[in-house]
């Protein structure tokens, strides 16, 4: 497996890995070195990917992602900053892929791992944890939750797939000028790919081909239990409300914490507060602030999440069964934040450049006072419960390499 990126789209694929393993295949996933720990006891190998992307994200061209006012603005950012980092990468998922039999290519890394495997005449499968493909029934996910009508959304999802192959274009002709790997055959089928999320949460839109599947959550491997510190702080006192931005930056976290805190308290709620990459920071009798925290362990125990609406993040909440607030940063969050609202386990959407003490502190008291949202919470959790996105991937490996 190969993937790259934040915390986020690394996460999923170590709870694969591990059902792979269970089943009886040796996994390697090739990702960032910052993210080893994650595999820990999984019976998954890891083998380290040079860029740091938490170090990319607060360099200067990082930091440049905020002045973008669009979702395209973003991706075009995003797309120049991270071309350097395809180029470092290359050569060590190329060795990588010499010990594999099958490639399984993150939808982060798409147009190069499909590369690498054509080149050494390897089948490939690709895990999406996003619906990247071009579709009329929503717009391209990167690029916000506005629909733009069937043409609009499906031309909306095909300038996106072009802007990701060019993105990886001069890494894939470096490969063959090198001679890294060698010329395979051209391919003529369509790529099958499964996707790492719920139908329950996004339904396969109607006009796909064949060949993409959604498979349904990956969940993480998390391993160990919560702090003796978090454990002490969950047994003081009612319920808290988690607050976490992820992998998300923002560019005045002194701003985002006081207004969180001041939310917390006009809602009458303790809170758990997670530094993240954005670098959150709170304190207080009422207010706990943490470093990582195994989503699966604290998010049942709590009153409510509020999450900057990450793929992973979003399958999370709707794992624990607890009501949301999503607070959308960037990329694919509006997307996934709409579906929390269409499924009624979230009041509303409250966008990070409109977070105040005031929005959140309401957002929060219909999240936590409201019992509709809770039940529907629950009722999802339970649905989610009984699926196994570890098996389709299972019977597409045999498939594929009988």
């Amino acid at each position: 497996m190969m993937t790259a990126g934040s915390r986020g789209d690394v996460a999923p694929y170590t709870g694969l890995g591990a059902g792979l393993v269970r089943a009886g295949h040796e996994v390697t996933l090739a990702a960032h070195g910052v993210f080893e720990p994650l595999v820990a006891g999984s019976g998954v190998r890891f083998r380290p990917l040079p860029v740091d992307p938490r170090a990319e994200l607060h360099s200067a061209r990082g930091r440049r992602l905020h002045d973008a006012r669009t979702g395209a603005g973003k991706l075009v950012r995003l797309a120049s900053m991270a071309r350097g980092a395809v180029d470092e990468m290359t050569a060590a998922l190329v060795e990588t892929a010499r010990e594999g039999e099958v490639l399984l290519v993150g939808g982060a890394l798409g147009p190069l791992g499909y590369a690498i495997a054509d080149s050494l005449s390897v089948p490939a499968l690709g895990l999406h944890l996003q619906p990247l493909h071009p579709t009329g029934e929503f717009p391209a996910p990167v690029l916000g939750a506005r629909p733009l009508g069937t043409v609009g959304n499906r031309l909306s999802g095909r300038a996106v797939m072009t802007m990701v192959e060019l993105l990886f274009s001069d890494a894939v002709r470096s490969l063959r000028r090198h001679g890294l790997v060698t010329t395979g055959r051209s391919r003529r089928r369509p790529r099958p790919v499964l996707h790492g999320y719920s139908e329950l949460v996004v339904p396969r839109p109607r006009d796909w081909p064949a060949e993409l599947e959604v498979a349904g959550y990956w969940w993480p491997h998390e391993t160990g239990r919560l702090s003796q510190e978090v454990e002490d702080f969950l047994a003081a006192g009612p319920r808290p409300v988690f607050v976490g931005l992820g992998s998300a930056t923002v560019p005045d976290p002194e701003r985002v914490s006081r207004e969180i805190v001041t939310a917390l308290r006009a809602a009458g709620v303790r809170g758990i507060v997670q530094r993240g990459w954005a670098g959150l920071d709170a304190g207080g009798d009422d207010i706990l602030t943490v470093d990582e925290v195994p989503h699966a362990l604290l998010f049942p125990r709590t009153a409510a999440v509020v999450h900057h609406a990450g793929a992973g993040t979003t399958g999370a909440v709707l794992r624990a069964g607890v009501p949301t607030v999503p607070v959308p940063v960037q990329f694919d969050a509006a997307f996934w934040a709409s579906r929390l609202t269409a499924l009624g386990t979230a009041p509303g959407v409250l966008p990070l450049r409109r977070l105040t003490s005031d929005a959140l502190g309401e957002a929060l008291r219909r999240a936590t006072e409201d019992g509709l949202h809770r039940a529907r919470a629950r009722a999802m959790a339970d649905r989610l419960a009984v699926e196994d996105g570890v098996a389709p991937v299972l019977a597409a490996l045999t498939r594929l390499a009988p």
